[in-house]
């Protein structure tokens, strides 16, 4: 088994020339949203989810963007009910949320 089940970063990119980034959507509010949340319902931790910050992840114009390994699943979302449905359904449950993701 690897030190965490699941491990989820979320691209918290700023870009200083104006071009598109994932932070121009608070991405920085939505990782501490995941992050407490899963400390909540007991998944964050040793063994389970980590959620890390992600510098650019070279998906700009699809952003904002998550990805979630060992699967490798890549996700974008709007607002905390797509990241709510994203712990539910991938995290809790290991179902693919396919309205969310994004090409591989």
């Amino acid at each position: 088994m690897t030190y965490y089940s699941k491990h989820l970063f979320v691209c918290t990119n700023d870009r200083d020339d104006g071009g598109p980034c994932c932070q121009r959507f608070n991405t920085r509010k939505m990782r501490k949203y995941v992050k407490n949340k899963c400390k909540e319902l007991g998944i964050h931790g040793e063994g389970q989810v980590r959620i890390n910050s992600g510098g650019c992840m070279g998906r700009c114009n699809e952003g904002p963007v998550i990805v979630i390994y060992p699967e490798a699943i890549w996700y974008t979302f709007v607002d905390e009910e797509d990241l709510d449905e994203i712990i539910e359904q991938h995290l809790l449950k290991g179902n693919v949320v396919k309205r969310l993701q994004l090409p591989g």
